[in-house]
C-alpha cells in the first residue's frame, strides 16, 4: 500500500522540478525580449484635443481644449461651438484658469473672453457669456472618449461655476480625440 504513495510522490517531485527548470524565463531571459518602449514622462498635467459630439443630424457641437498646468496655475484656451441647422448657433471661447487630472480623467474650467450667438425664435436664447466661468470634464478612453460640461443641467450655458468644477463626462464623441496627461505634485513627507 505504501508503494503507490511513494510512486506518486516521486512523480510529483519530478514534474515540479521540470516545471521549475523549464517554466517561465527569469529576469535574465527577459532583458532582451523585443523592441524597447520609451517611457513617457509628464512634468505637468495637460488636457488637449478637439471633438464633435455624437448628436442627431443638423445638431453640431464641437469642443476644443488646450490646457496645461496644475490647479489654479493652469493656462490655455478652449472653444465651444453649437449650431442647430442654419438658423441658430454660435460659439464662445476663452482662457483656462484651472486644471486637475486623475488618471484618464481631467476637469478644467475657463473664463469666456468672446461669445457670438445667433438667436432664432423657438430656440434657446443665449445671453451674454463673456466673463462667465464654465467647466469641462474629459474621460480619455482611447477611441471611446467622453465629455461633460458644467451647463448640462441648465441646457444652455448661463451659470458660472467654481474653479475646477465640471459634470460627469456623459456625452459620447462622433469624431475627434482628447488626451489627458495625469500629473500631481510630490506630496511633502509626513512629520
Amino acid at each position: 500500500m505504501r508503494r503507490p504513495f511513494v510512486l506518486a510522490a516521486t512523480a510529483l517531485a519530478a514534474c515540479t522540478a521540470t516545471a521549475l527548470t523549464l517554466g517561465t524565463p527569469g529576469p535574465a531571459a527577459a532583458v532582451d525580449s523585443g523592441p524597447k518602449v520609451a517611457r513617457h514622462t509628464v512634468e505637468e498635467p495637460a488636457l488637449k484635443g478637439s471633438a464633435k459630439l455624437k448628436r442627431q443630424p443638423g445638431d453640431n457641437v464641437h469642443f476644443t481644449i488646450d490646457a496645461h498646468g496644475f490647479a489654479d496655475q493652469a493656462r490655455g484656451t478652449f472653444r465651444v461651438s453649437h449650431y442647430f441647422g442654419k438658423d441658430w448657433g454660435g460659439y464662445f471661447k476663452g482662457r483656462v484658469d484651472c486644471l486637475l487630472t486623475g488618471g484618464p480623467v481631467a476637469v478644467a474650467t475657463g473664463i469666456v473672453t468672446e461669445s457670438h450667438f445667433k438667436n432664432t425664435p423657438g430656440m434657446p436664447e443665449i445671453g451674454e457669456l463673456k466673463g462667465k466661468r464654465f467647466g469641462f470634464t474629459v474621460l480619455d478612453s482611447g477611441k471611446n472618449d467622453r465629455l461633460g460640461y458644467s451647463w448640462a443641467m441648465d441646457g444652455v450655458p448661463r451659470k458660472s461655476v467654481g474653479k475646477c468644477l465640471g459634470s460627469a463626462p456623459f456625452e459620447t464623441l462622433e469624431k475627434g480625440d482628447f488626451n489627458v496627461d495625469h500629473w500631481m505634485p510630490p506630496r511633502p513627507a509626513a512629520g
